[in-house]
């Protein structure tokens, strides 16, 4: 994303490289979980960090934006780095949770307002916005052979469909970017903190009795 002179260039400039930073680090707790050296810490940071917004810049046609910023990169390698001189902790898979539900709600709104910024249809941005939270974490738990949160009952995408839609409509409706965007990521972490607390899921298929041949 490219850093603007307006306010709302500059908000987004700096929320994307903190959103790119958290999960990162979520990328690199996965790596500690399994006892990994610091390159694999760097290399799950990073493509953590920055695996949702590349999926969505290749799908709306923009330039990848962590190509020509690399800070993006060092800012997940710095994350990686602070998550290896913290040495041995008992509570890394809760601070797992915690950071991806602040880098969810945050990318959630990051990825709608650039799509929107880009023309993207409102309701195409908010794909975009739910593709560029979920992503990453999709890839960091396949690598790390962690239970993906993707495919928990415990909500999580319908948390980032939530801030992203909400952060849309306010938008739409004319309301500046940081009420809109405060608004979202509030929407986004508040439900996501409360599936974390509670346990809360959407109710599972129910699986009735199937009678005859299904080929028929």
């Amino acid at each position: 994303m490219d850093l603007q002179l307006d306010p709302l260039g500059t908000a987004l400039f700096w929320l994307d490289y903190a959103a790119a930073a958290v999960f990162g680090a979520t990328g690199a707790l996965a790596a500690a979980r399994r006892k990994h050296d610091i390159i694999t810490f760097g290399f799950f940071a990073a493509i953590t960090g920055v695996g949702g917004g590349t999926l969505r810049d290749l799908l709306i046609g923009a330039p990848v934006f962590w190509v020509q910023r690399p800070g993006y990169i060092l800012a997940c390698l710095a994350a990686a780095t602070v998550v290896w001189l913290m040495g041995k902790r008992g509570w890394r898979f809760r601070a797992l949770l915690w950071l991806d539900a602040l880098g969810m709600a945050a990318y959630a709104v990051v990825g709608t307002a650039k799509a929107l910024g880009l023309g993207v249809h409102p309701i195409s941005a908010v794909v975009m916005g739910v593709l560029t939270t979920a992503f990453g974490g999709v890839i960091r738990d396949v690598l790390a052979e962690e239970p993906n949160l993707l495919l928990r009952r415990e909500i999580y995408i319908t948390a980032a469909l939530l801030g992203a839609g909400v952060f849309a409509v306010l938008k739409l409706m004319g309301v500046a970017f940081w009420p809109a965007g405060i608004a979202g990521f509030i929407a986004a972490f508040g439900l996501r903190a409360c599936a974390i607390l509670f346990g809360w899921s959407l109710p599972g298929f129910a699986e009735g009795e199937v009678s005859g041949d299904v080929r028929q």
